[in-house]
């Protein structure tokens, strides 16, 4: 599981009447211009639709989309089927799980946990949480769980997850499965993205408040922003316009593996649909739920432009560089965006639910109409790669486990003389020959090379992909 693993108003002034011959011609002078901006917001929404549908025609979409301009929506449709048993079409109103967009409202609420004076951002796990396992208590921060410099190793990418992550746990039983693991650097010095960071955000919450995390959630934040299509997602809760999350492969489209929700907890267990989400980001530019101060702490990055739950970029859209605050999200069959440029009060929301593995590249996109740039549409599939033959021995001796992290491996395998590879906590994935000692990943841009020593033997494994050359050790 990506990100949830694998990469979120005008005020109306009331003054005394004033004279008819005035009025009048105040009304002559607003309606041209009300009715050229109106016009011009109809036709970037012909824009926005032409380009969503020309992702969705090419398989790259199936969802929903909003997009705001100046704090206005502009556009929102849906696209392809919420749920393909029923033929359900997907719509403004269909709730889909969103992933790590969840941490925005767990970040939210410790932010607003620190403001009542009931939480500490420089204060220890073990404040809260005096169980948690030492050293690891006593040395990492709740600004070091927020902005994931903590060093705490990722649950999501452990071995086994798949099969734990299947099976209802409470907070406190879960957190003993990665809180006694060796952190992967020390505290505060690295970045390293973690779920299991944001899971002892949950614990905590719930341990300072005496409330369940929903609990908090929804008095805190749901209720005050009327945010009535939002909440955790747990299964046995009949849920109308509930999305089904799917997966696609080269064969065929199918039912995403089953995850029991309470194993993302605070870390991505929530759905919503992109009104309530909209509604959200216009919470951010009041005081509603936070003092102007929280909200920049919130905002403000501290390591690989990372804040609390909130990425910090800049886009080039036409002549224009624009600061972008922005999250993703993936979780069985789900992928999501929520995108802002908050100096324009601009807002791109993709809620995707067959995988997602193109929603930044269509949010993008849709934010650069905002801002006159052409879209570039969907990029085309890349062309199978082209086999060279290896016989079964050669490929027996690229078998292994490769160490990419400390607790994320990658495993080799052979199967019927095909070669297969499989990361932690991920499903298994064939090897094609490219080269002597290169493989592309099947369904995935990304390309393995087994390197060799000075003996001949395969010594390590460099994963290559989307620009990042990431080196493995063979360790069995």
């Amino acid at each position: 599981m990506p990100h949830f693993i694998l990469l979120l108003f005008p005020k109306i002034m009331f003054q005394r009447p004033v004279s008819s011959i005035f009025l009048l011609s105040l009304l002559a002078l607003s309606f041209p211009t009300q009715a050229q901006a109106q016009v011009k917001a109809q036709s970037k929404a012909k824009q926005l639709d032409a380009l969503a549908s020309q992702y969705a025609q090419a398989g790259q979409l199936n969802g929903t989309v909003l997009v705001a301009e100046h704090g206005k929506v502009i556009f929102t449709k849906g696209y392809g089927l919420a749920n393909r048993e029923w033929s359900q079409p997907n719509a403004a109103d269909t709730k889909f799980r969103i992933g790590s967009l969840s941490k925005q409202f767990t970040a939210m609420l410790v932010m607003q946990l620190v403001e009542k004076g009931q939480l500490k951002l420089d204060a220890p796990i073990s404040t809260y949480l005096p169980d948690y396992p030492k050293p690891s208590a006593d040395k990492i921060t709740l600004h070091q769980l927020l902005a994931h410099t903590a060093g705490l190793p990722n649950y999501t990418a452990q071995p086994g997850f798949q099969a734990i992550s299947r099976q209802p746990t409470t907070p406190a039983a879960f957190v003993s499965t990665f809180a006694g693991l060796p952190l992967e650097f020390e505290p505060g010095t690295s970045y390293r993205y973690s779920n299991s960071g944001y899971f002892v955000l949950g614990a905590i919450i719930e341990k300072v408040t005496g409330k369940s995390y929903a609990q908090v959630l929804s008095e805190q934040i749901l209720q005050p922003l009327r945010m009535q299509d939002t909440g955790y997602d747990l299964p046995g809760t009949i849920l109308p316009r509930r999305a089904a999350g799917y997966v696609k492969n080269e064969q065929e489209t199918a039912n995403a593996p089953y995850l029991d929700m309470s194993v993302p907890y605070a870390a991505g267990a929530l759905y919503s649909t992109v009104q309530d989400l909209y509604k959200w980001d216009q919470a951010l530019y009041t005081t509603q739920l936070l003092s102007a101060a929280g909200r920049a702490t919130m905002f403000k990055p501290v390591k690989n432009g990372y804040g609390y739950a909130w990425i910090s970029s800049k886009g080039v859209m036409g002549k224009d560089t624009v600061n972008l605050l922005w999250h993703n999200g993936r979780i069985s069959g789900f992928g999501t965006e929520l995108m802002r440029a908050p100096q324009d009060r601009n807002l791109v929301i993709v809620l995707d639910n067959e995988g997602g593995t193109q929603v930044e590249d269509l949010t993008i996109d849709l934010m650069g109409v905002l801002y006159g740039r052409p879209g570039t549409g969907p990029k085309a599939a890349p062309a199978a790669p082209k086999a060279i033959a290896v016989d079964a021995a050669t490929l027996r001796t690229y078998t292994g486990k490769y160490a990419l992290a400390p607790t994320f491996l990658l495993t080799v395998t052979t199967e019927n003389d095909q070669l297969y590879a499989q990361a932690t906590g991920q499903p298994r994935f064939a090897l094609v020959p490219t080269a002597p000692g290169r493989f592309a990943v099947a369904s995935i841009q990304a390309e393995l090379e087994f390197v060799k020593n000075a003996g001949g033997t395969i010594e390590k494994v460099i994963l290559h992909q989307g620009g990042q050359h990431s080196p493995g050790a063979k360790v069995e």
